[in-house]
């Protein structure tokens, strides 16, 4: 709790951090006390601070949506190298299942001849969105958002498909920390019984939106590699490669291009 605490008045409270960190010391805003009765009944840090950090980019929370991952932030910088290497010019991509909308930012902020539409479906993270490409200070012209299910609403192809589902099985809530449970919303986390239902309505339809050499990265559970290999063959890729994360462990896919 005391690393939390000391993270809490570095990032929201800079200014009182020579104080000293006791709740009921007066001389710290009751607001700061406030927090600290937040993060004892398990509030996730991110949250009652309001923000985090995602490759150099600042990542607005206020409208509570899921919070951007380590896991996430690691193949993101991957793929933005990728692109970086790749020395294409004018790249088009989409970040479905936006949320926050740290990947696409992290894309666009990282990457200079980069367009990117943000895809989601609830209308305050289509909000947060917003917020976080102001923060950003994103020029309009590189972005679109757009109010979708999933491909519904999508009328183009793209050089790029960045999609973090929803993926948890439900049955693995007991693998689940309670924080999360209880704070972090629940439709960003689950994906049906089996955790794979947006999985594959995404997979279904992503080859009609890629454009020829496009590529997918999709983000997954560790325990789901062979089910969403064979999704990926029925579905008619033709060249794909499973990666692990920095601990180790299965975690995302690059797939292309289309058969």
């Amino acid at each position: 709790m005391q690393k939390e605490i000391n993270w809490l008045l570095k990032e929201k409270y800079p200014h009182y951090q020579k104080i000293g960190v006791g709740a009921s010391n007066k001389k710290l805003p009751a607001q700061f006390r406030k927090d600290i009765e937040k993060l004892k009944r398990g509030e996730p840090l991110d949250y009652v601070i309001g923000f985090t950090n995602f490759l150099g980019c600042k990542i607005d929370l206020s409208k509570r949506p899921l919070i951007p991952r380590i896991e996430t932030e690691f193949w993101t910088n991957t793929a933005i190298e990728n692109i970086r290497n790749s020395k294409a010019k004018n790249v088009s991509c989409l970040d479905i299942f936006a949320g926050s909308g740290c990947i696409g930012i992290a894309v666009l902020k990282n990457m200079k001849n980069t367009k990117v539409d943000f895809t989601e479906k609830e209308d305050k993270y289509l909000k947060q969105i917003k917020i976080n490409l102001k923060i950003n200070n994103i020029k309009k012209h590189r972005y679109k958002i757009i109010h979708s299910d999933l491909f519904n609403k999508i009328r183009r192809n793209y050089d790029y498909i960045f999609a973090n589902p929803p993926y948890i099985a439900i049955t693995r809530q007991n693998k689940i920390q309670k924080s999360v449970l209880k704070f972090e919303p629940s439709l960003a986390l689950f994906g049906g019984k089996d955790g794979l239902f947006y999985i594959r309505k995404f997979l279904k339809k992503a080859k009609n939106h890629l454009n020829k050499n496009g590529n997918i990265y999709m983000e997954f559970d560790i325990i789901q590699k062979k089910e969403i290999e064979k999704m990926v063959k029925m579905f008619g890729y033709n060249k794909y490669q499973f990666f692990k994360d920095q601990y180790s462990k299965w975690r995302y896919v690059v797939i292309s291009p289309v058969a």
